[in-house]
């Protein structure tokens, strides 16, 4: 079983950055594949970023992301920390949301979905003000 973390959320200006941490306990990390959510009022989970473990090497991972955060986001991960990372530049408004970390113990198939993720965490709330 593999416990999930987040923290780093808060309330921020647009333009500002911000970035969020994920801590797991439980599992053998360097064999997850890790994903950022996020959940704004009155809509669907969306998928934001996953870092894809290769299946071989324990220090491979691809990395992965939702359009609209291309260029602004960041995930990236400690190995010895066990923890992943999103950061987060040039934050919009369209941004604020409930953001989730999750863990996937598999490394092929749709990192994108919330179904392909076996762990959760509770989310930590990202508010960017205009």
């Amino acid at each position: 079983q593999v416990q999930l973390v987040e923290s780093g959320g808060g309330l921020v200006q647009a333009g500002d950055s911000l970035r969020l941490s994920c801590v797991a306990s439980g599992g053998t990390f360097g064999g997850l594949s890790m994903g950022w959510f996020r959940q704004a009022v009155g809509k669907e989970r969306e998928f934001v970023a996953a870092s894809v473990w290769s299946g071989t090497s324990w220090n491979h991972f691809s990395t992965h992301y939702e359009d609209s955060v291309k260029g602004r986001f960041t995930i990236s991960r400690d190995n010895v920390k066990n923890t992943v990372y999103l950061q987060m530049n040039n934050l919009k408004p369209d941004d604020t949301a409930v953001y989730y970390c999750a863990a996937a113990a598999r490394n092929s198939g749709s990192y994108y979905s919330s179904g392909w993720y076996d762990y959760w965490g509770q989310g930590t709330q990202v508010t960017v003000s205009s």
